[in-house]
């Protein structure tokens, strides 16, 4: 089922107005990470690419919302929605590896990440729209992550900005498979207690998306 995001309150959006595609990964048939407390991944998608949508809609910005509903959407189809958009923001929040779970690691891992695709049609910019994106979540006070360019298995994917926590990503097919540029963020660590605190906490959940609308305003600008 896709849910959609209507335009922003009081009328038409203005005749230049891009249109963003906001997923929200996950569902409920595969939830994703379960966060410290047991609560899962797709929940806290949700509420972030809601609280996005309308960071957007206040800029301006024509949006479309999809997730899954009473069903998961295979992250290949999630482009379906909104064929037409200028880019596709994918909202995400992060586990580690279950060795690293198992072995009490929890609490060492904090942050956001940023994944573009070199298999994306439109590679450059997906990045540049990544780049204004952390450049955004830093100002905002967030700091990227180093754990997805551990070098072990499963994870060792390379920053192309380590600064910005951007990381390629080739094979993520939410990526590989949408026509127009896209870019997945992973808001943080819910593996980690605190960081599962904070990323649950409603002010946190507008500065991110204020954050992440910001970075994406500014890189549709550069249309």
């Amino acid at each position: 089922m896709l849910t959609l995001g209507l335009l922003a309150p009081g009328g038409a959006a203005p005749a230049r107005a891009a249109h963003v595609l906001v997923d929200a990964g996950h569902g409920p048939e595969h939830p994703g990470a379960a966060g410290a407390s047991g609560r899962p991944e797709y929940l806290y998608n949700r509420d972030l690419a809601a609280a996005l949508a309308r960071a957007l809609a206040a800029l301006g910005e024509r949006t479309t919302r999809v997730e899954g509903i009473g069903a998961d959407i295979p992250p290949d189809q999630r482009a379906a929605a909104a064929p037409d958009a200028d880019v596709l923001v994918s909202i995400h929040h992060d586990s580690i590896l279950a060795r690293y779970l198992q072995a009490g690691r929890q609490g060492e891992f904090a942050g956001y990440s940023i994944f573009v695709s070199r298999r994306n049609p439109h590679p450059a910019r997906s990045l540049r729209c990544a780049r204004r994106i952390g450049e955004r979540l830093r100002a905002a006070g967030e700091r990227p992550s180093n754990y997805h360019a551990e070098p072990v298995e499963g994870e060792n994917h390379p920053f192309v900005d380590r600064r910005l926590g951007i990381h390629r990503y080739d094979g993520l097919a939410v990526l590989r498979t949408a026509p127009m540029p896209a870019v997945l963020v992973e808001a943080g660590v819910i593996v980690n207690p605190a960081e599962e605190a904070r990323l649950g906490e409603p002010e946190t959940v507008a500065r991110l998306a204020r954050a992440i609308a910001r970075g994406v305003h500014a890189c549709l600008a550069e249309r």
